[in-house]
């Protein structure tokens, strides 16, 4: 599909301007007359109970209106089912407030509200809590030994699939294999914008809402359960995300203890999380995974095995797709793959970008690149040489794959030809030089949703649709799909996102937005035109009123013939013939349940690191990453390589940096602030280059989109890991890859 006057053009942030300046209002800026504060309580253990919380203290200090425990929690749903969001994992959902058992450290204890914030935050330091204290493991490799199949599988994440060949057998005849446990360390989202909810009551059965969210009706179904409302009664608002990364998929205990409180004081109330209790609203789980592979001689695959132990909660479920992606991004005819899960004393993980693949890839692409040089061939060509044309997991064909063009695009701006394969034979003055490589793979999904269009005789669009926009540039790319669609500027398109009473989205996740509410935008401006069109062919002495739809176009204010322009009507025109003030439709879409039957689709990517170390001291550098994606029809360049170069820095961060430091005999994680928890900064990162490589697929969306939010981290930690080892001839198999570890 060709590029339009919008859609395929480098276009700057519609919103960005209102972010820069201030004017883009978050989740704990909205004010509300007579609001109330409050700051959460936390506890200190990892399990056990409470056996007494002190708060005569706090109640004494001047300001304090109310604190809430298990003992005096306003009223709430019993039921599991009601407190079950769209994205929850099987399990019992965590109830803040709801008893004095503790699961995990920072849990929710009390609430105190108070008529400013410095009130409720210094009364809330003078509430204390005695405990009775149970056993507590908050270590996965004790836990791992009591490691389980789910009875209940997640909605939306397939098992893995059953095997096929006879992987042990073909492992133990062929003359080339490797066999290794990796291990990923848990991860912290630490989105810039920290967790809030301003609920603004208006009436004992009504209030409006500004969650930090990545779904506003998500959120409101949550509330209207959970407390009993009717739906229509309960209005959330998420206009600007300050970044999520996954973990506002999921209501968390703010949003509870916001609303609860306000329905029960009868007035608008604050809730915010301190960075410290960001720590305990989900994280990406920490695994163990052993990965075995054989090839023959030439390096063609013989057997993969790949197994995976991911941690979880003890009172939910929580899954996602580690192993699979082993079973289907190379050919093999002898695979067999596990995923099980182990208990911890923690809060629940929860999705962290590219969920899954991100962890399950780094393992298995850092085993091909050990095989590869146990066969003797270079990493990039083993992988050329056990592509695979389809979905081998599934028999499925694939809608489209250029990871042929990746590979030959990336590594040609890489230089990749110029890699000499000796481990340690590259260097720079005192600084060993590696280069390494990986294949990135995500799904490209489409799902249910829906958009509303309204057109004004002057040619303006307003464009509405509930979805969110967590910094991945939805407000701009609806913006650029509503003017393609009429020929317009930008400027003369509204759009409306971010509230939970607009047209019905999912959750914005796994990188299906864009194609998702994109298509839905499209399907609504297509059925205005429509319309219009209709009444243009009812005018007297219309010049088109034996024109058939698909011969003309609507653009610049105009309807006319494609073949001779001069033959049209103004919108205007149109409208006011027919007495309109305004044409507005509605647009859906929804996956194809046949095409899904037969076919997959995927986002592929092929990543090139280079890594300086240090020979004495070890540290390590990232000084340039190429990263060469085939994501289908890009809608906006600009933003989407903003969300690649996004993506890659949080795979050097996985590779390098992040990790939750626990102290097992407390159950607790140590370094719950951005000072110690450390991730990438402006001096980690160096040169990050993004390849768009041309991919068309008719298949995957009506708009030929796969989306970028993920793919850009999938692999980039095996990439810099590979590297590391080419650098230096140690093969460190457990992420980070921090100094005492590459020295030890």
């Amino acid at each position: 599909m060709p590029d339009g006057i919008h859609i395929g053009r480098p276009t700057s942030r519609v919103d960005g301007r209102l972010k820069v300046t201030g004017a883009a209002k978050y989740a704990a800026e909205y004010d509300a007359e007579d609001l109330l504060h409050g700051v959460i309580v936390s506890a200190s253990i990892a399990a056990g109970h409470v056996r007494a919380i002190h708060t005569e203290q706090a109640r004494a200090l001047p300001g304090v209106v109310e604190i809430y425990t298990h003992e005096n929690r306003g009223k709430a749903a019993w039921l599991d089912r009601s407190w079950r969001d769209e994205t929850a994992p099987p399990g019992h959902p965590f109830r803040p407030l709801h008893s004095d058992r503790i699961l995990f450290e920072g849990q929710p204890i009390a609430l105190v509200v108070a008529e400013t914030y410095e009130a409720a935050r210094d009364a809330a330091a003078l509430v204390s809590a005695d405990y009775e204290r149970d056993g507590h493991c908050t270590d996965l490799d004790l836990a791992r030994a009591k490691s389980y199949d789910p009875p209940r599988k997640r909605s939306g994440i397939p098992p893995p699939p059953k095997p096929r060949g006879d992987a042990d057998k073909a492992f133990a005849a062929a003359p080339y294999k490797v066999r290794q446990e990796y291990k990923i360390g848990s991860h912290h989202h630490n989105p810039m914008e920290l967790f809030a909810t301003t609920c603004v009551w208006e009436s004992k059965a009504k209030v409006t809402v500004y969650d930090k969210t990545q779904g506003s009706q998500n959120s409101q179904s949550y509330i209207a359960h959970v407390f009993n409302l009717r739906p229509k009664n309960v209005r959330v608002i998420n206009r600007y995300v300050g970044g999520a990364f996954g973990s506002g998929l999921r209501p968390h205990a703010q949003l509870f203890l916001s609303v609860m409180a306000s329905l029960e004081l009868k007035r608008s109330v604050r809730v915010s999380l301190t960075r410290a209790q960001m720590f305990h609203v989900g994280y990406r789980p920490n695994l163990i995974q052993a990965v075995a592979l054989a090839a023959d001689g030439e390096g063609r695959l013989q057997a993969v095995m790949h197994d995976a132990v991911a941690a979880t909660s003890h009172f939910e479920d929580y899954q996602e797709v580690v192993v699979n992606w082993s079973g289907l991004l190379y050919h093999c005819d002898n695979v067999r793959l596990s995923y099980e899960l182990a208990k911890l004393d923690t809060c629940t993980p929860i999705d962290m970008r590219a969920p899954g693949a991100t962890s399950g890839v780094a393992a298995l692409e850092c085993a091909m690149d050990e095989l590869a040089y146990e066969v003797g061939v270079d990493p990039l060509e083993l992988r050329r040489l056990n592509y695979a044309p389809m979905d081998e997991n599934d028999d499925k064909q694939l809608t489209s794959k250029a990871l042929h063009a990746c590979y030959r695009e990336g590594a040609a701006a890489f230089g990749w030809g110029r890699r000499t394969p000796a481990p340690g034979s590259m260097r720079d003055g005192n600084e060993l030089v590696g280069w390494g490589m990986a294949t990135g793979v995500w799904d490209a999904m489409l799902q249910k949703a829906e958009a509303r269009v309204v057109l004004t005789p002057d040619g303006r669009l307003e464009v509405s649709a509930a979805a969110s926009d967590i910094g991945t540039g939805t407000w701009t790319i609806l913006t650029q799909i509503g003017a393609e669609a009429f020929g317009v500027p930008l400027e003369s398109v509204t759009v409306r996102i971010g509230d939970s009473m607009l047209p019905t989205t999912p959750v914005e996740g796994g990188s299906w937005t864009a194609a998702t509410s994109g298509a839905a935008v499209q399907s609504a401006c297509d059925a205005v035109k429509k319309a219009l069109f209709k009444q243009a062919r009812k005018m007297t002495n219309s010049p088109l009123a034996d024109a058939a739809y698909k011969d003309v176009e609507v653009a610049a204010g105009r309807i006319a013939l494609k073949t001779d322009t001069a033959r049209g009507l103004a919108i205007g025109e149109i409208m006011h013939a027919a007495d309109l003030d305004k044409i507005a439709a509605k647009g859906k879409v929804m996956p194809n349940l046949l095409q899904m039957a037969k076919y997959a689709s995927y986002t592929h990517s092929a990543i090139f690191a280079e890594v300086r170390v240090d020979e004495e001291m070890g540290v390590v550098r990232v000084t340039r990453v190429v990263c060469a994606v085939a994501a289908g029809r890009i809608l906006n360049p600009k933003t989407a390589r903003s969300q690649i170069l996004g993506g890659v820095v949080m795979g050097i961060g996985m590779a390098l940096h992040e990790e939750a430091m626990f102290d097992h005999g407390l159950g607790k994680v140590m370094n719950q602030n951005i000072a110690e928890y450390h991730m990438p900064v402006h001096a980690d990162i160096d040169d990050i280059e993004v390849i768009f490589v041309e991919e068309h697929d008719d298949k995957v969306s009506p708009l030929g989109v796969k989306g970028v939010g993920e793919i850009g981290i999938v692999g980039t930690a095996a990439a810099v890991a590979n590297a590391i080892f080419h650098a230096t001839g140690k093969r460190v198999r457990e992420l980070p890859i921090t100094l005492d570890k590459l020295l030890a």
